[in-house]
């Protein structure tokens, strides 16, 4: 098998020659990478069977300023509108929410969103997909998210209480993010990506964020919309949901509403073997490396051993993506990281 047909096998449920490898780095983990390989690409250096693939960027960026206020040197301004203020800890930033005083659905329908439809940010899709292609690599689009984004501009907590108590600005919200989105997923799928990514944060380390109820009403339809998108521009392609924490409850309706990939598996709050059982019939797997545990805090020997545990439960049978649930985290020892891909080249090897 070529990457391509691996990876492809993988998220189809299938039984590849060896299990596809991911993994994204924080800045500080791609300076290790550098320093210790002189390569600046972890795609390139440990062989990923696929690569990420973006619109490209809006040209210009509407002036938020009086969306935002005054901003600290050294802010971001996304073109989303939310501006993102470095914390002083590794990669991490304290954002602005440019809604966060909105109080009428009028404020929502007159903000200055990204460009997407655009013609120049997508009409090269298919001349880059076909090289990415050429080289027998597949490839994955942008995440499309609908509930994440909308807290983004609005605040998290603002926006869960607009899902409680201010329906019509969170439905007006919510609207215009998924159709954007949907454009976004439509594109992708013409230009013929092998898998589309959607998905919102939804869970925490002990359950959903929401009521599987309140999950059900919101998103549920919205996410159908989009996956729909997708897959009426391309019946073939395969849609992947992300989402870190737990969210059993709502993984039959994901499956649902056409969701094909499962990701990231935080094997800290959910149990991966028991996720495997309940839904492999339906769902591939992506991730289910510890971050928050194996990586950062164990030996190379922990690693190892996790990585050789999930290729014994989740990935029997094949329908795995094997990588860390999140970013590499900047205190992981790089041997640790070593040891995740070469416990892989060892253990992940099909029969």
């Amino acid at each position: 098998m070529n990457p391509r047909e691996r990876f492809l096998a993988a998220i189809k449920h299938q039984l590849p020659d060896c299990v596809p490898k991911y993994a994204e780095f924080t800045p500080n983990q791609l300076e290790n990478l550098r320093e210790n390989t002189g390569c600046d690409d972890p795609a390139d250096y440990f062989g990923y069977e696929m690569r990420k693939l973006f619109f490209s960027p809006t040209r210009e960026t509407p002036d938020y300023s009086p969306y935002l206020g005054d901003l600290p040197e050294g802010s971001i301004v996304t073109e989303w509108g939310y501006a993102e203020i470095p914390a002083h800890l590794y990669h991490l930033t304290e954002m602005v929410h440019p809604m966060r005083n909105f109080t009428t659905v009028e404020e929502v329908e007159r903000y200055p969103f990204p460009d997407f439809a655009a013609n120049y940010r997508h009409a090269d899709l298919e001349e880059r997909i076909n090289a990415i292609h050429d080289q027998g690599l597949a490839v994955v689009s942008s995440c499309a998210m609908i509930f994440e984004w909308s807290w983004y501009l609005r605040g998290l907590e603002t926006f869960l209480m607009d899902l409680s108590a201010n329906h019509k600005l969170a439905e007006a919200l919510l609207d215009r993010v998924t159709d954007l989105e949907c454009f976004v997923v439509r594109r992708f799928a013409e230009a013929g990506v092998d898998l589309i990514r959607t998905g919102d944060d939804i869970g925490t380390q002990h359950g959903m964020m929401m009521s599987p109820k309140m999950w059900r009403y919101w998103l549920k339809p919205r996410l159908a919309k989009l996956i729909d998108a997708a897959k009426s521009a391309n019946p073939d392609v395969k849609v992947l949901y992300d989402s870190d924490g737990n969210f059993d409850p709502v993984i039959p309706d994901l499956i649902d509403v056409g969701v094909d990939v499962l990701c990231p598996v935080q094997p800290e709050c959910n149990n991966p073997a028991w996720l495997k059982h309940e839904f492999g019939k339906h769902l591939s797997f992506w991730g289910s490396i510890g971050v928050q545990s194996a990586l950062p805090l164990g030996t190379p020997k922990d690693v190892r051993k996790e990585v050789q545990e999930r290729m014994r439960t989740i990935g029997r049978g094949g329908g795995l993506v094997i990588a860390p649930s999140h970013v590499i985290p900047p205190e992981a020892p790089w041997e640790n990281v070593l040891a995740f891909f070469d416990a892989v080249k060892e253990f992940g090897k099909y029969e």
